[in-house]
């Protein structure tokens, strides 16, 4: 049986060559400052990773470069998100033969189906996959909600160990309360607005775009209120990061664009967008240098970056 994740999770951007190749090269750094800065698990392509800008053999070399890399230092979780079930499972597996330990699977959407036809789905995938498989509910970009209900069923399979919640706080509240009591089950945000909130109800991970750029004080903010309980350090640090955080969505979301710029300022490469992601404006790598300099940062000019 696969155990469940949880702690702090980095959702792995991808950089890319001036040609949009990937570049593997830069990806490693990438994972090794994550490890370096303590993230208890890495999420490789993702989102944040524009997993959907790339063909499926991409995707594939993607999860095998990123479980060599991370070379069991950290767990992986794989996005394994398709539009079948067939496809979810052979990813997964693949993934599996990898190294990975979760698959992050997406619900159907575009064709939407019923809530019926959601469990199946999610079963199915369950029952065929080498991987611990994690509900991706992301309403926003799917246009499909699992409901909280849902969710705990789900939850009492065998093989579903996690979900990774991007709805709204309330719907997350929900989730808490219904499948605290689930042995191997866990809860995540995927808000970096929720992350401090979710372990103060009982949630038990959370992945963060800004992760990618700053572990280390995601990590402890983790650390604050989950291991010493000490809440009132939590929540300076959080505010300390708040302005940051509204940062990371301010010109679209989900959209990598933002953190790969203040990468780039701070010599971690993030590099460009995939095409049709148009380029974080000026205006934003202005505002993610002040603010990265307020948390102490040595950033590099924009012309440098």
């Amino acid at each position: 049986m696969n155990t469940a994740p949880k702690g702090i999770f980095v959702p792995l951007i991808t950089p890319f060559h001036d040609d949009e190749s990937i570049d593997f090269q830069s990806y490693k750094k990438v994972i090794d400052f994550q490890v370096e800065n303590g993230v208890h698990g890495l999420l490789v392509g993702g989102t944040t990773g524009e997993y959907h800008v790339m063909s499926l053999e991409e995707r594939k070399s993607l999860i095998k470069a990123g479980c060599e890399y991370a070379a069991g230092r950290v767990p992986v979780m794989a996005g394994v998100g398709c539009s079948t079930a067939q496809e979810t499972i052979e990813l997964a597996n693949y993934a599996a033969e990898c190294g990975a330990e979760w698959g992050l699977a997406l619900p159907p959407y575009y064709h939407k189906t019923s809530e019926e036809g959601i469990l199946a789905f999610f079963k199915e995938i369950a029952a065929k996959s080498n991987v611990g498989i994690v509900i991706y509910n992301y309403p926003g970009a799917t246009g499909v909600t699992i409901s909280p209900e849902m969710i705990y069923e789900l939850s009492q399979e065998e093989n579903i160990v996690s979900v990774k919640e991007s709805a709204d706080f309330g719907h997350l509240c929900e989730v808490v309360a219904l499948t605290k009591d689930i042995e191997n089950f866990t809860v995540f945000t995927g808000e970096e607005h929720f992350i401090l909130p979710t372990f103060s109800i009982g949630g038990q991970g959370a992945f963060g775009i800004l992760v990618n750029l700053l572990p280390k004080e995601l990590v402890e903010l983790y650390e604050l209120i989950v291991e010493k309980g000490d809440i009132n350090a939590a929540r300076d640090l959080n505010r300390k990061l708040s302005s940051i955080y509204g940062l990371m969505e301010a010109e679209g979301n989900p959209y990598p664009g933002p953190v790969k710029a203040g990468m780039d300022l701070i010599g971690i490469k993030g590099g460009k967008v995939r095409k049709p992601l148009t380029q974080p404006t000026d205006e934003m790598k202005t505002q993610l240098k002040e603010e990265l300099t307020k948390l102490g940062y040595e950033v590099k000019s924009l012309t440098e970056a």
